[in-house]
């Protein structure tokens, strides 16, 4: 029996056996594979090409392998830096682990370190997948400096294929079903992205039998980890803040400061608040259950008093998510920092351009043209700058190794969020002591929020 393995669109075809092998002893432990009539024989997704071949290896099947297209590299001749033992030991995990798995590190602790180093260790044209364009550009740099092959680029204007290429997770999902083949080493950065219903195509659509997830916050709030194990692998290695502040990270400490709403935002607010619960127990929406939100959207559009039901939502979150004390306090804080590296994060936009007018600091939000946003992370990392307002566009993939100083004026429950917004201020550097303020209203569904996204170990 002769088996053929090809590459078509994201999937494997398996040609060369009977459609009933599947029913035979010979078929034992053989991965999930789907007979397409069309082409008369069986199909896999691209994922599975290491689970198929590992099968007819152990079976001693004769095969002839026309799907792989990727190649074996030559050893890199950069002579890397000595890595943390905690890299050493996570790129071990992920070697015991036949090269697929997750690695949760914090913010700052050298993730694209171990990624190079899992290059070196196996060498193939590797594939880079991260989630923005401003990711795509650091990865690029990066790998410049660390590899002596070609860099390639698909995405942002670019299509250039070579053996080590970076893309985002967009132009992965639009090319993979032909660019599937073409690498052994897939790294997913930031792969908390990865199991969204479109991403996690492309992760099946690419052949790469060695596989690398990273992130520092793993979790998802609709469970969606739990892929992790059939798209990259299991979590092999995990580090939390705690465990590596002082040594590898920067020592650091929260604190939460609760303000008070002034008497006219507090009459405000209750009132908003009150026609936005009166038109929830009316309606029996229960914000709290599946679907719950959804409910509220579609049923507040269909009657004026659903919609100033969500005026009033709207105002009543507004109140407080940017409270004038909150803005009081943000003054003070900007002062007594006057010598630090601060970022302020909010959850709104609206917020960040009244504090950018106010304090005459500048902006950075989705709408920032890149070349300005460069410009001032530039500037701030060079120290011209001490002070920069974002929404959430600097939670993930943006490099501000002199921030000590984080201020949240507003943002969502997201443990995620909160626990990335720490790590934006925890890069190590001599002498540095790193300090989160978390602003919260006091008396308002804020304080909900405020607990809930402050379940992790690094806020205990």
């Amino acid at each position: 029996m002769q088996v053929t393995l090809a590459f078509e669109g994201g999937t494997v075809r398996v040609e060369g056996l009977d459609r009933g092998f599947l029913d035979t002893d010979d078929a034992r432990g053989a991965p999930h594979m789907v007979w397409d009539d069309r082409t008369a024989c069986f199909r896999v997704p691209a994922v599975s090409y290491a689970d198929v071949v590992m099968w007819l290896r152990k079976h001693d099947l004769a095969y002839d392998d026309q799907a792989c297209g990727y190649a074996r590299l030559d050893p890199s001749q950069v002579v890397r830096q000595k890595p943390f033992p905690y890299q050493a030991e996570a790129l071990d995990a992920w070697e015991k682990a036949r090269g697929q798995g997750v690695i949760v590190l914090p913010t700052g602790s050298g993730k694209t370190f171990v990624a190079t180093m899992a290059m070196d260790r196996r060498p193939r044209s590797t594939l880079v997948v991260v989630p923005t364009l401003d990711l795509l550009n650091q990865w690029y740099d990066l790998l410049e400096a660390a590899f002596s092959y070609p860099i390639g680029i698909v995405g942002g204007g670019y299509h250039e294929v070579t053996d080590i290429t970076v893309t985002t997770y967009d132009s992965a999902h639009i090319h993979m079903d032909r660019l599937g083949n073409r690498f052994g080493l897939v790294v997913f950065d930031e792969c908390h992205h990865l199991p969204g219903p479109s991403y996690a195509m492309a992760a099946r659509a690419c052949m790469a039998p060695f596989r690398l997830g990273l992130t520092a916050t793993p979790e998802r709030t609709d469970g969606g980890e739990a892929l992790y194990a059939e798209l990259i692998g299991p979590v092999v290695y995990q580090k939390a803040i705690d465990e590596l502040s002082g040594d590898y990270l920067s020592q650091y400490e929260t604190q939460r400061l609760e303000v008070r709403l002034t008497e006219h935002e507090r009459q405000a607010y209750e009132e908003e608040r009150g026609i936005y619960i009166n038109y929830l127990r009316s309606a029996g929406i229960h914000m709290g259950s599946p679907g719950g939100w959804q409910d509220f959207i579609m049923r507040s559009s269909q009657s004026e008093e659903g919609r100033r039901a969500f005026q009033a939502y709207r105002r009543q979150r507004q109140l407080a998510l940017a409270a004038e004390n909150k803005l009081a306090t943000l003054k003070r804080l900007l002062h007594a920092h006057r010598n630090d590296r601060t970022i302020v994060f909010t959850e709104d936009n609206a917020t960040v351009y009244d504090i950018a007018r106010r304090f005459l600091v500048p902006a950075i939000t989705h709408q920032t043209k890149v070349k300005e946003r460069s410009e001032i992370l530039e500037a701030f990392n060079a120290g011209r700058l001490n002070c920069v307002v974002t929404s959430k566009v600097l939670n993930e993939g943006v490099n501000v190794p002199e921030a000590n100083v984080a201020v949240v004026l507003s943002g969502s429950g997201s443990v995620r969020e909160h626990v990335q917004r720490l790590g934006r201020v925890l890069r190590k550097r001599k002498g540095k002591r790193a300090v989160l303020y978390e602003l919260v209203s006091a008396g308002t569904n804020e304080e909900w929020t405020s607990q809930k996204r402050r379940e992790h170990r690094a806020y205990q």
